[in-house]
């Protein structure tokens, strides 16, 4: 058994006219989740309602889903717009439509347990369902929900409860799991959302699960007041809090939500009002500009106090005195904490002559101003004849010409100088000049 999609026949006549049975439906009112199709018959009105004759005609319309039961099974699924012909001969056929790969899953699931117990089929019906989002779905708490109010800009973590009213949609997303957990299974006539009590039911899992939902929008750090502008992330954890009870269960999903108020304890309102207003006084220029405004109404009330004004003024002053801190110096503060960091100043670079002595004391003489230590001689170069190591062409201590057997290399290029003039590398370092007799100095 199973549908096979219908092609335009016979010009000037429409396929319901050539079928001797068929079965529509016509669109769905709001609140109507599910209909059983009605056999139409021509010609022939003897036969069973509840038999589908091989050849008949079923057609499927636009925000609706079809099902063909058997003995209670779910035999075929079709979920996408269009005419079909039923044919005994054919495989069961599944048309997913938007409900996708998930559809097909669910029915290959109904298949293979009917196969397995089924009995030859005796009772078949034909059922259309709403696809549509079933809108103006009104919630409200009875009761406050805890809610957790989180801060960060003035360090607030506060355990609250929260009352809040709304409205929300719900939509089928899976109507084998809805025909089979819902229903209840073979029925006459239309299930609407009354039915069965369903409203009030989901309404109250809805409730249950806006606990949970809200909590993990707190911690995220969204305030009570914002919640309206954050419903798609409500609705998402709306979902993910019912995916047990909603989805497995019933093959509904929330569309979405909308909060109208949102609104908690008036202590716990005017506490948070009262520390966002301390906090702005962490800013140095906020907090001199409340202290120039109070002062500025504070004078206003001391001259409108004609008997005593002079002791008014003297309170204010006292009371100014007693603060510890002044507006102008608080304006100072501010400008202080705005204005750019100077930039450090460099180290002063140590004299040309100057060496460093073991003691710590810096010189520039031939002898430490602090122990007397004489100034070390370098450690390489060439050895004059009196004893010192020297760099230059001449002895920096005797004064005597350089040998010409004891070579020191100095770059032509940039000028740079060994450490050991007496060994230089093979490059200059900054210019990268090799040294030869070029460098050398004579």
């Amino acid at each position: 058994m199973g549908l096979i999609m219908a092609a335009a026949q016979a010009i000037g006549n429409t396929l319901k006219d050539q079928w001797l049975e068929y079965f529509i439906c016509p669109s769905l009112p709001a609140g109507t989740l599910m209909v059983q199709g009605q056999k139409q018959t021509k010609g022939n009105n003897k036969g069973n309602d509840n038999v589908i004759t091989n050849g008949s005609g079923i057609v499927v319309a636009d925000g609706q889903c079809m099902i063909i039961v058997e003995q209670g099974r779910v035999m075929e699924i079709c979920a996408e717009p269009g005419e079909y012909t039923y044919d005994i001969g054919s495989q069961p056929s599944v048309f997913s439509g938007k409900f996708g790969a998930g559809l097909v899953a669910s029915f290959k699931q109904g298949w293979n347990d009917f196969k397995h117990g089924g009995d030859k089929a005796v009772d078949q019906r034909v059922y259309y369902f709403n696809t549509k989002e079933i809108m103006g779905n009104m919630f409200g708490t009875q009761n406050p929900i805890p809610f957790r109010i989180v801060d960060r800009n003035i360090g607030l973590d506060l355990d609250s409860s929260l009352r809040c009213n709304g409205t929300y949609s719900f939509y089928i997303a899976d109507p084998m799991q809805f025909y089979q957990f819902t229903t209840g299974g073979n029925f006459n006539g239309t299930f609407t959302r009354e039915s069965n009590n369903l409203d009030m039911q989901l309404r109250s899992e809805f409730l249950k699960a806006l606990q949970p939902a809200l909590g993990k929008l707190s911690t995220l750090g969204i305030r009570y007041s914002d919640l309206p502008n954050h419903t798609n992330e409500l609705c998402d954890a709306l979902n993910e809090a019912l995916a047990d009870k909603w989805l497995a269960q019933r093959g509904i999903k929330i569309g979405e939500v909308i909060i109208n108020s949102a609104t908690i304890p008036p202590e716990d309102h005017d506490m948070i009002k009262q520390a966002q207003r301390a906090a702005i006084n962490r800013d140095p220029n906020m907090a001199a500009a409340t202290m120039v405004g109070a002062q500025a109404q504070a004078m206003q009330d001391a001259a409108k106090n004609t008997s005593g004004a002079m002791n008014a003024f003297m309170g204010m002053n006292m009371a100014q005195n007693a603060g510890g801190m002044n507006a102008a110096q608080l304006f100072a503060m501010g400008q202080q904490q705005a204005a750019p960091a100077p930039a450090a100043a460099p180290a002063a670079a140590p004299a040309a002559a100057s060496w460093t002595c073991s003691c710590g004391t810096v010189n520039s003489g031939k002898f430490c101003m602090s122990c007397g230590s004489p100034k070390p001689a370098p450690a390489h170069g060439w050895t004059c004849s009196c004893g010192t190591v020297n760099q230059g062409k001449f002895c920096m201590e005797c004064g005597k010409t350089k040998p010409a057997d004891a070579p020191l290399y100095r770059c032509d290029k940039c000028g740079w100088q060994p450490e050991d003039p007496a060994n230089p590398p093979k490059f200059c370092p900054e210019c990268g000049d090799i040294f030869d007799e070029n460098d050398a100095q004579k």
